[in-house]
């Protein structure tokens, strides 16, 4: 590329066409050793460290919250072996479990979310909306129902199920490749059609299973167990950095399917990484705490505006996930005295208005029908 440096500036009054690349939200870095380079969006970097520091809070606040209420300190002592061996008993066999579970529900939830979004270019495409949930959902209701769960666990089932949707939703969308259109229109079918099947075995099963099947589906963090969070803690391990390693070639996706092919994309082979990642994700946090409503959805948008970047940024929108799931489950043990309800449900209240809000803003847009 040359520049005639000749031209001159532009005329008083005249419009300067050459295009200005914003410098104030990003800063570009190298490292002499190792040779590294890249760019670092500040503000970005300032709302990940905030997250953090809230979703630190909030998992604290619910290893000490119970029906009896523990000091940080003696947590802390407990934490480090250091405490009484009642405390240590309450905080490693029972606080702890829950609050890992719905910090790492919320960030593989998160996560999931923003990759689905991003690479559907789709604010309304999540888990919840293209039935991977409702798959997982649908299969643990058949296990309770028809006696499988005998031979698989809950967590076994909610894992099968969702996978199976995802790959139903991806097979059923390939037409010479894919598009993020087509993945949520069939996705919006598979949801519809496992919420169909999950009300007649509904409907079919005993009353005691039927109450079994409903505390699953609402999505629960009462009772988890290390056996539970293992699984889960595992494929994060592998997928998180994953999609971090995938983040530039998710960015150039967000150009469309030309644009990307043009810049040596291989579109389709990305689009299936990224979809087996997200899936993935959100199976075994399915699988974990039951299908969690609506923190896939939300938290990639709420990271997005507190960010300020084009896309949902996926490490924001796992702690922005993280933070949702934590504090829900500290308010629903809060909310009703002497009850504690399943923390879907206060996702489900916080998020409901998170949903027409995109759908409003959607068909505002011109976009939403």
């Amino acid at each position: 590329m040359t520049t005639d440096l000749a031209s001159g500036p532009p005329p008083k009054g005249a419009v300067d066409p050459t295009p200005k690349r914003p410098t104030a939200d990003r800063l570009a870095f190298r490292l002499p050793a190792p040779p590294v380079s890249g760019v670092v969006r500040p503000r970005l970097l300032a709302v990940c460290l905030l997250l953090a520091a809230a979703a630190f809070l909030a998992f604290a606040v619910e290893t000490s919250v119970g029906d009896i209420d523990l000091p940080l300190t003696e947590v802390m002592k407990a934490l480090v072996g250091t405490g009484d061996p009642g405390t240590e008993l309450i905080v490693h066999e029972l606080r702890l479990p829950r609050a890992l579970a719905g910090l790492l529900v919320g960030i593989a939830f998160g996560i999931s979310g923003a990759l689905l979004q991003t690479v559907t270019l789709n604010p309304l495409a999540s888990p919840d909306m293209i039935g991977i949930t409702q798959g997982a959902g649908t299969a643990v209701v058949a296990g309770i129902v028809l006696g499988w769960d005998a031979g698989l666990s809950t967590q076994a089932l909610g894992l099968l199920g969702a996978l199976l949707a995802g790959l139903l939703v991806y097979v059923l969308a390939w037409k010479r490749g894919t598009t993020g259109y087509r993945i949520v229109l069939v996705g919006i079918g598979i949801a519809w059609i496992c919420t169909s099947i999950t009300d007649y075995l509904m409907a079919r099963g005993q009353r005691f299973q039927a109450q079994a099947a409903l505390g699953w589906l609402v999505g629960n963090l009462n009772g988890r167990t290390w056996e539970q969070i293992g699984p889960l803690a595992v494929t994060m391990a592998v997928l998180v950095p994953l999609a971090v390693l995938l983040g530039r070639q998710i960015r150039v996706l967000q150009l469309g399917d030309d644009v990307a092919r043009g810049l040596g994309t291989r579109v389709q082979i990305v689009r299936v990484a990224v979809l087996l990642i997200a899936v993935g994700l959100v199976s075994f946090g399915t699988a974990t705490a039951g299908p969690i409503a609506f923190v896939a959805l939300a938290a990639p948008q709420v990271a997005q505006r507190l960010a300020g970047t084009p896309f949902p940024p996926p490490v924001a929108a796992g702690l922005t996930g993280a933070v949702m799931v934590l504090v829900s489950d500290l308010a629903a043990r809060s909310i009703v005295p002497d009850t504690e309800l399943p923390v879907g449900v206060v996702t489900g209240v916080l998020g409901a208005p998170v949903l027409l809000w995109l759908l409003i803003r959607a068909n505002r847009a011109g976009s939403g029908g």
